[in-house]
């Protein structure tokens, strides 16, 4: 198996200039965290379903723009939705207007999947003080894309399904030893999967009780989401006073997200669903008490795993 990084145009075109919505924040946020909590519901892992799909096991990638750069945050999560309900292999989307610049056109009557763009506004405000200071307000905006396989005339490339990666089951595969060696994180074995941050070491069940290959990797991932949390790397504190809170719930829905991201990248499969069964009650009263988290936790996700990336040595 082969690790590599997307490749990425150096074209020009660019991402879609966003117009007014009457959408406002709250719709934005309220819509994607109750599809997000619908599925919970059904007892679905929405950022699962993607390995869970016979025609995409194993070859599950990020979602890609026209350019091969990832799409990142929560519309991972709803490109890889909607890849799964609409049966789409190919992992690229793009707006109407990028297919039209590409030569190529969305077929007549076409749903496209609406995704959100977020960035920050700059204001200038006078404090109680008198003094004028800048402060950085953020928001989303939504805009509609179309995966390839609902649009004709692009380059072949578009459609391809990825190739399939194929581990030994009975031996570590030396790539992603690799790879989690350069992150230099302790990681040392005992008998359950934890990060201590007191300690700042990952503890990890020995190699061979698993029963996958894979599940060895997945496991540690998110382990491993757990380590950038510590104060000297990402310093993320959600809150989490005891076991069992919602700031502990918090953090393991981040940690969650990051091995799915992680193994998308990697290219293998995230840690079995049922290992996290018992959060999911946990993970809805998180998300139906605060409507906006589901957006944070995987922003939170998006750069623990790009930090992990920057670990990387050529």
């Amino acid at each position: 198996m082969t690790i590599t990084k997307k490749s990425i145009s150096t074209h020009t075109r660019k991402e879609p200039l966003l117009t007014h919505s009457t959408a406002t924040q709250k719709d934005i946020y309220a819509r994607v965290t109750d599809k997000i909590l619908s599925d919970l519901e059904n007892g679905n892992l929405t950022w699962r379903k993607p390995w869970n799909a016979d025609y995409l096991a194993s070859q599950v990638t990020r979602p890609l723009r026209w350019n091969g750069v990832p799409y990142g945050g929560i519309n991972i999560l709803m490109l890889w939705g909607t890849a799964v309900e609409q049966d789409y292999t190919s992992p690229y989307w793009m707006t109407f207007k990028q297919a039209i610049e590409l030569k190529a056109s969305v077929r007549k009557g076409e749903k496209g999947t609406q995704i959100v763009y977020a960035d920050k506004i700059v204001k200038e405000e006078e404090n109680a003080k008198g003094e004028t200071v800048i402060n950085q307000i953020p928001f989303l905006k939504p805009y509609t894309v179309f995966n390839a396989a609902q649009i004709d005339g692009l380059g072949e490339s578009f459609y391809k399904t990825p190739e399939p990666l194929i581990a030994n089951p009975q031996h570590r595969i030396q790539q992603l030893e690799t790879f989690f060696a350069q992150t230099k994180a302790e990681i040392y074995t005992g008998r359950e999967a934890s990060y201590i941050q007191s300690r700042d070491r990952i503890q990890m069940p020995p190699f061979e009780s698993f029963d996958r290959v894979t599940g060895y990797y997945a496991v540690l991932a998110h382990e491993l989401t757990h380590w950038t949390k510590h104060p000297t790397r990402l310093n993320r504190d959600l809150g989490r006073k005891h076991y069992g809170d919602e700031g502990y719930a918090k953090e393991e829905l981040v940690a969650e997200l990051g091995a799915c991201f992680l193994a998308a990248d990697l290219g293998f499969e995230p840690m079995p669903e049922a290992h996290h069964s018992a959060y999911l009650q946990s993970w809805l009263q998180v998300l139906k008490d605060d409507k906006r988290f589901i957006v944070s936790a995987a922003s939170q996700a998006q750069k623990a795993v790009e930090y992990i990336h920057t670990l990387q040595h050529p």
